[in-house]
């Protein structure tokens, strides 16, 4: 499995935009999204709360390329769907994301260079480029040979999405 990021709502600004704004006049029921996802993340027994905002995650997604070259730190992930997904944080903040850093044990003051300095923003760059090339619409993503599944999605949808795969690789030996 490799991570691939991708810029959902990039123009969000640093203090991040209220989701009814975000949704607005787009015909969203904001109401049933919740309870969708809340169903879903409740069926594969994820935590889930009522979010407000959105917030940008671009700082976010350069902390976690950054973590997933640092042996062991795969967690990172975990720790960032807490913060924005059921704690409701500002992923967009660099104070929070090298709280969140350490708490899976990488090493702050390393992790706030890397958001100061932007180390990973050419990575980041050619992710959201890849996203692109691939017809990436939302996260998450996934793709597993030439199929691809948009959204969050039940374990039955990603295990069809893997055996189809499988097969494909199979029949062409």
């Amino acid at each position: 499995m490799r991570w691939v990021y991708f810029p959902l709502h990039p123009d969000t600004p640093a203090g991040g935009l209220p989701l009814k704004d975000l949704f607005a006049g787009r015909g969203f029921d904001l109401e049933a999204m919740h309870a969708r996802m809340k169903g879903l993340m409740d069926a594969e027994g994820l935590p889930y709360s009522r979010r407000t905002h959105t917030y940008n995650s671009r700082l976010a997604q350069e902390l976690a390329k950054w973590a997933d070259s640092q042996p062991g730190f795969e967690s990172i992930h975990g720790a960032l769907y807490r913060a924005y997904f059921v704690d409701g944080r500002n992923i967009g903040d660099p104070d929070i994301l090298v709280d969140i850093a350490q708490s899976v044990g990488l090493h702050g003051t390393t992790a706030r260079e890397v958001l100061v300095k932007r180390t990973f923003k050419d990575a980041v760059d050619a992710d959201w480029e890849e996203a692109r090339r691939r017809g990436i619409t939302g996260v998450p993503s996934f793709i597993a040979g030439k199929y691809k599944v948009v959204g969050a999605q039940p374990y039955n949808v990603l295990a069809d999405l893997l055996r189809a795969a499988d097969l494909e690789a199979e029949s062409r030996g």
